[in-house]
């Protein structure tokens, strides 16, 4: 199932995608019970949001093999992590500002993991059941500031530096997924989340057991190889199997 959440005429509505591509207004919340109230709406007549308001958005670096290898660096013993802001927050076919600071900055396309309800301290089995569903992102990242400072914080977190949506795709295999960064419509990542260093119900849980995750709550999976700049004007694809793509431009 695909659930969205749009504004649709001033007003914001949960919604599910039917077989046709549109999408079936609902009641309630996915992070409880949604139920679908009818009336279909065509996709270009609704605004796409953010499929969930995270309190929080932890991000593991260096996830995937490929990625560590052109790195040339060694695979990590746990997951390294880091925070973004919920200030940094876009969804689909919203606009990523370029920073007037930063002179470098490059995209990075990552699965998401949407949390459905509050954990702490959970092994792999409770956090996996945790799990709402599954998201495209984009870590957008200052490189150059990173570097500058030598740690994270300000590269990763510039508004608008966190795209993604377009939905939040349940009842699907995370750690098997074809994983594609298209800039202004050519394939700069192509990978597969088969890769991945930590899967997904270990990277859940262990996060779990350094700070309460709520629902909502979002998690960025890592990056494939391929990472590099963008320009402003550039159009930014993130294409995963069986959730879609999200669409930003860089202004």
């Amino acid at each position: 199932m695909k659930i969205f959440r749009i504004r649709y005429k001033g007003a914001e509505y949960w919604s599910v995608e039917d077989g046709d591509g549109k999408l079936v207004l609902a009641e309630g919340s996915p992070f409880s019970r949604l139920n679908k109230t009818g009336g279909a709406l065509k996709k270009e007549d609704v605004k796409i949001l953010p499929p969930s308001n995270p309190s929080k958005i932890v991000a593991v670096g260096l996830n995937y093999r490929d990625h560590a290898k052109e790195l040339g660096m060694g695979i990590p013993p746990e997951p390294l992590i880091f925070l973004k802001p919920p200030t940094a927050v876009i969804g689909h076919d919203d606009n990523i500002v370029y920073p007037a600071v930063s002179g470098r900055v490059d995209y990075e396309a990552e699965l998401g993991i949407i949390i459905r309800k509050e954990i702490y301290a959970a092994d792999e089995s409770a956090a996996k059941d945790a799990i709402l569903g599954f998201c495209c992102a984009n870590d957008i990242t200052a490189r150059d500031l990173q570097k500058k400072d030598g740690q994270w914080t300000r590269a990763k977190s510039f508004n608008t530096f966190c795209p993604f949506g377009p939905c939040c795709s349940t009842d699907i295999e995370p750690d098997s997924l074809s994983v594609k960064l298209r800039k202004n419509g050519e394939t700069l990542q192509n990978s597969n989340t088969s890769n991945f260093i930590f899967k997904t119900g270990y990277i859940v849980s262990f996060i779990s057991k350094i700070m309460t995750l709520y629902p909502g709550d979002l998690i960025l999976t890592g990056t494939p190889a391929g990472i590099g700049p963008v320009e402003k004007k550039d159009t930014l694809e993130v294409d995963i199997e069986d959730i879609g793509v999200l669409r930003n431009k860089v202004i």
